[in-house]
């Protein structure tokens, strides 16, 4: 018999619970060990002098101290996704939860800093992180295996329309260990035979490129049986999704604004952009030196690659890049993208393509104000004609500034279909706010060490597909 959703639920919740307890043991360790005697030591200067602090704490302060250590980890680890079991395969609970560990013992350090107003060891608290990311790794794999023990596949209906379903069913079949497509019918059947295959033995229909017509109908006939729901949705969904519901008489009104983003929230995107592009050369400096001297040494050509792309209203702009393919790449003058395993791209370009060193020049491109930071990637002007061609609707991604990153490359890959980039970066476009930048910022180096996302496009992925 399959497990109820809330026995699933309530048995994720349990494992998320005893992990962030096991990682709040270990900074509570170092915290009574050896950070607690040191910021109660009374310190003597070289006078004689006593300062400060010296202060004991009650067992409230130490409840405290754990409680907003327990308060950033839960935060962090949610917004990178490393509470996702179940959800997430271990590898992708792993890396997720090594940044949050890593920005709450970094923050946390920092409080205990102020709170002894002086230096503090910083070798134990290095200690706790790798401590937590041994832990981390072997609890993501742990929890996997209760997981699928537990749990099978959720059996699901597949309801297709008039495009191919290979697709979607390869991108389900990936995740194997959690969906499982036991039956696919063809809206072409009759909208009442569908009906009547929902109420099979499924635990979910997927509902692909089906017809509006039809669409709507059989999500309500799923919804109102309480059965769970897959939907693909089409650019319109994408637009309404970040519409705003206006409540100007007794009928709901959703506003779709002429514009995405307000003026005072570019200002406010502007000055970040400045700021983060000017300390990001700082930290940078060297390893884009080296990176160029490398270059040079290794074939003699130009070290930068430099390409005409378009950001916001399709402005064309110079985007600087390292040079990552063979100096005659594109010797026939045709633009193309990177596939999987290109023969173009050299050693040093695997490299630093896979370390996102290549993209580093772009930060003067920020400064300069023709990219923002985060943002839908810039493309070459041929190629979005040639998109434009078999998609109309990418033209709605120029509606603001290119970006370094963005919403498709945090959540989609590198070979993701253009159709599908262009449904993630509507999103960000109709549903964007100053915390959604922030939001990304934060998943983006997250996305520097996953391999998929780095990977070239397949050959049939060239050439842009609408599903």
């Amino acid at each position: 018999m399959r497990k109820s959703e809330s026995f699933r639920r309530m048995t994720v919740l349990l494992m998320d619970f005893v992990g962030l307890c096991m990682y709040i043991a270990v900074f509570a360790w170092s915290w009574f060990s050896i950070y607690y005697p040191v910021l109660t030591t009374e310190r003597i200067s070289k006078d004689g002098y006593s300062f400060g602090p010296g202060i004991k704490y009650s067992f409230k302060g130490h409840i405290v101290i754990l409680a907003i250590y327990f308060i950033l980890l839960i935060f962090f680890t949610h917004t990178y996704g490393g509470l996702r079991i179940g959800y997430l395969r271990p590898i992708d609970i792993f890396l997720s939860q090594i940044f949050a560990l890593l920005i709450a013992n970094v923050i946390s350090f920092a409080i205990m800093l102020l709170l002894r107003n002086w230096l503090l060891p910083v070798v134990p608290i290095i200690g706790v992180f790798v401590a937590q990311l041994v832990i981390s790794f072997a609890w993501a794999h742990i929890t996997n295996v209760i997981y699928r023990s537990t749990f099978e596949p959720r059996r699901l209906l597949l309801v297709n329309g008039k495009f191919d379903a290979e697709d979607i069913i390869r991108k389900f079949m990936s995740r194997a260990d959690r969906y499982e497509i036991v039956k696919q019918i063809n809206i072409s059947e009759g909208i009442d035979r569908v009906y009547e295959e929902c109420l099979g033995d499924y635990e979910g229909v997927i509902i692909w490129d089906v017809p509006s017509e039809y669409r709507n109908g059989l999500v309500k006939y799923c919804y109102g049986r309480n059965i769970r729901i897959y939907v693909m949705p089409k650019i319109t969904d994408v637009l309404l999704k970040g519409s705003e519901q206006l409540h100007l008489f007794d009928t709901p009104v959703l506003l779709l604004r002429d514009y995405s983003i307000k003026i005072e929230q570019r200002i406010i995107k502007r000055f970040f952009d400045i700021v983060l592009a000017l300390i990001l050369l700082v930290v940078f400096a060297i390893p884009m030196v080296i990176v160029a001297i490398v270059i040079k040494l290794t074939d003699g050509g130009p070290v930068l690659y430099k390409q005409v792309r378009c950001t916001i209203d399709r402005r064309e702009f110079t985007l600087m890049k390292f040079r990552s393919m063979r100096v005659d790449a594109e010797k026939d003058g045709v633009a193309r993208l990177s596939s999987k395993n290109d023969s173009r791209v050299t050693p040093v370009g695997k490299f630093i393509r896979a370390c996102r060193l290549d993209e580093t020049p772009q930060f003067f491109n920020i400064l300069k104000g023709d990219m923002s930071f985060i943002g839908p990637r810039p493309e070459r002007p041929e190629i979005i004609k040639q998109y434009i061609e078999d998609m109309p609707e990418f033209a709605f991604r120029t509606r603001v500034k290119a970006g370094l990153a963005g919403y498709a490359q945090v959540y989609g890959k590198y070979n993701t279909t253009p159709y599908d980039k262009l449904k993630l970066d509507l999103t960000y476009i109709e549903n964007y706010s100053i915390w959604l930048d922030i939001k990304l910022m934060m998943l983006t180096p997250k996305i520097l060490i996953t391999p998929d996302s780095t990977e070239g496009v397949e050959e049939n992925q060239i050439t842009a597909k609408k599903n």
